[in-house]
């Protein structure tokens, strides 16, 4: 599951009085702002929220705030995304939510689409080759990072290392699938917990707020809103609404597609690995892995990584570049025929998003007090923290199929491209040594391989 580090900032001068009642306007108009701006991954999203709601706005209290974000951390999913739904939620009840949540998203799917369809329009022009030959060695040594990022997190004793070398032996030497490391290791926390509870007890945490910003408009005392409780009848609503917008999409593709449409079975797919995502997007990738490249041949390894590194450029969730991978396989697949490639290649990334997103939605508005009463448990983050140490395994094998693909691009009897290595060493110096933010390293490789590509194309 991948960190996320809020700012403390020292004691500030607290105002006296609380905020005045936000409007869901105006909240509206802030979570369109959100999806503009929600650069950084994880930890610089959650950061932008902390600063604009709890500093800023003051619309949430410090403690109350760590306190959505803890809950969200103990979901499969994006955790700044859901912690906006939260949020939003707690504002103004359940289309509070679903704006906030979907505004989150949705900025970064339109510019997906966009950028897609220039890659796959142009990406034989050499001006958009160069820039994606040094974008790939980036991409290759930003997965080695979350690798590293995630394993100092959850790798805190002889058991967790354990697990993520085994976890790592599963998948390199035995191509076991994604979905049963995952459940093994949860079986191993589960039990183990039982013999061995301080192995698996969650280190760390969030901790408890220090500084105050002055009153919230939801502060620490404020009651939990009555839309916020715990209530049978919401609860099965919820689920009822959630599942049956999952079956009534379903039935309409399969109506239209078939059982074996492309459509159809990129749904079903995105659906399981929407269950899957404990350790974010990266973790989730070598299943999508998996299932697009290998099973269905929706697109190739190199486009997995170029499709990665579109992902990483935009504002939103990483696990967006799920939609490139809807895109392409739309596209490449001419879901709705040779003459509407771009037309079949957006519904087909819609369509992955929507399956990606909906169950995030239903653990926000259906399970958030429920699964909110079993923080701290250790029968219920047990599991999550063994399954955190496996992911650790499962993303360095991903490191090691990326850096495959673009050390060796003929395979291990072609040539080795030293040019990818050395920007690949130079981007894993600067996120390791120099704590480089995301979006100045892609796009010093990508000037760099473009520099390459069309003043040096001898040395390639």
């Amino acid at each position: 599951m991948s960190t996320a580090t809020t700012p403390i900032a020292e004691e500030p001068t607290a105002p006296a009085a609380a905020p005045a009642a936000v409007s869901f306007a105006e909240a509206f108009r802030f979570w369109l702002k959100l999806g503009f701006i929600s650069f950084g991954g994880p930890a610089g999203q959650i950061a932008i929220m902390h600063t604009e709601l709890v500093e800023r706005r003051r619309w949430i209290s410090e403690q109350r705030f760590l306190h959505a974000l803890n809950y969200c951390m103990l979901l499969p999913g994006p955790e700044a995304q859901q912690l906006a739904t939260y949020i939003g939620w707690l504002m103004h009840r359940t289309w509070g939510g679903i704006v906030a949540g979907a505004l989150f998203v949705l900025p970064s799917l339109f510019i997906l689409i966009a950028l897609s369809w220039i890659y796959l329009r142009f990406g034989d022009v050499p001006l958009v080759a160069g820039i994606f030959f040094g974008l790939k060695p980036a991409v290759t040594a930003l997965v080695l990072h979350a690798a590293h990022r995630i394993g100092t997190r959850a790798l805190k004793n002889r058991w967790m290392w354990g697990i993520a070398a085994g976890s790592f032996i599963a998948i390199f030497a035995f191509d076991t699938p994604f979905p049963a490391i995952v459940l093994a290791a949860g079986l191993v926390g589960h039990f183990g917990a039982r013999r061995w509870p301080q192995v698996f007890a969650l280190g760390g945490g969030h901790g408890s707020a220090k500084a105050s910003y002055g009153p919230a408009l939801i502060d620490d005392d404020t009651p939990t809103p009555r839309h916020a409780r715990l209530s049978r009848r919401h609860l099965a609503k919820v689920l009822a609404a959630g599942f049956g917008l999952w079956l009534l999409v379903m039935a309409a593709l399969v109506a239209a597609n078939g059982l074996q449409g492309t459509l159809t079975q990129m749904g079903w797919f995105f659906t399981k690995a929407a269950l899957l995502t404990f350790g974010g997007a990266y973790a989730v990738l070598p299943y999508v892995y998996q299932g697009a490249v290998e099973t269905h041949q929706w697109l190739s390894g190199p486009q997995m990584i170029d499709g990665l590194a579109l992902g990483e450029t935009t504002p939103g969730p990483l696990i967006i570049v799920v939609a490139f991978v809807g895109f392409v396989g739309g596209w490449l697949k001419q879901v709705l025929g040779p003459e509407a490639l771009f037309v079949g290649g957006a519904l087909a990334a819609t369509v992955v998003t929507f399956f990606t997103f909906l169950p995030s939605f239903v653990f926000i508005l259906a399970g958030g007090p429920l699964v909110e009463a079993t923080h701290g448990k250790l029968g219920f983050t047990a599991p999550l923290s063994a399954i955190t140490a496996a992911v650790v395994g499962v993303i360095l094998n991903l490191a090691m199929f990326f850096a495959y693909h673009v050390l060796w691009p003929q395979g291990f009897g072609g040539r080795f491209d030293l040019l990818s290595a050395v920007i690949c060493l130079a981007a894993a110096v600067a996120l390791f040594r120099f704590k480089v933010g995301v979006i100045p390293l892609l796009g010093a490789c990508a000037a760099a391989g473009l520099v390459i590509t069309l003043f040096a194309p001898a040395l390639r």
